[in-house]
């Protein structure tokens, strides 16, 4: 099984990389539009501003190829950033849009809580979620991130499975099709968060 990391010059990439070779996973790692055309499973590691991610895909030609694998029905996992630039736009960079494959906007965390939401915190299921199958409902992951898809709020949100509780609830885990993002890092997330990649390992087989 050959894993294909979309590399714009995200940190938390070789991370991701080294947690999926322990699992026994074969990956490549793709900069341009034609690498993307073979890929037979993608993961969009994400870290940063989300201004910096749309821009690297955008001046890449990276956007239409993304879209198209994962419309040609191509597993694709998102982590953190990865699952953000899925709706249609983002607080953190108004000006730009988003992918648009799943409704809705991603908006600043809102409460009395300090940002970055950064630590560990529990994710709280709502629908049966591939990606958490086998994981202890009590589980917690490790998060790094001040903005979110607020479920809470009435952007019309749909295809969540998970969700967190930092000041405001907010999608910890969204599913559609072949379409699996999570906001949490499982790469540093431990034995919960190496269950998320072999589950989704599982999924693209």
């Amino acid at each position: 099984m050959k894993i294909t990391l979309l590399d714009y010059g995200a940190g938390n990439l070789p991370s991701v990389e080294r947690a999926l070779h322990r699992l026994g996973a074969q990956t490549e790692q793709a900069r341009t539009a034609a690498d993307l055309e073979n890929a037979s499973a993608l993961i969009l590691p994400g870290v940063g501003h989300y201004a910096a991610l749309i821009r690297a895909l955008d001046t890449n030609g990276l956007r239409e190829a993304l879209v198209a694998a994962i419309e040609r029905g191509v597993p694709f996992l998102g982590i953190c950033l990865g699952l953000q630039i899925l709706y249609e736009a983002s607080e953190e960079a108004p000006d730009l849009r988003g992918l648009g494959v799943l409704d809705g906007r991603v908006r600043a965390l809102k409460g009395a809580v300090k940002l970055p939401h950064m630590g560990w915190n529990q994710v709280r299921s709502r629908s049966a979620s591939r990606l958490l199958q086998g994981i202890d409902p009590a589980a917690y992951f490790y998060f790094a991130h001040s903005y979110a898809a607020c479920s809470a709020n009435a952007d019309g949100l749909t295809n969540i499975y998970a969700t967190c509780l930092y000041g405001s609830e907010f999608v910890a885990v969204a599913e559609k099709e072949n379409i699996s993002a999570v906001q949490f890092h499982p790469e540093k997330s431990g034995d919960p968060g190496q269950r998320v990649l072999q589950n989704f390992i599982r999924i693209a087989a």
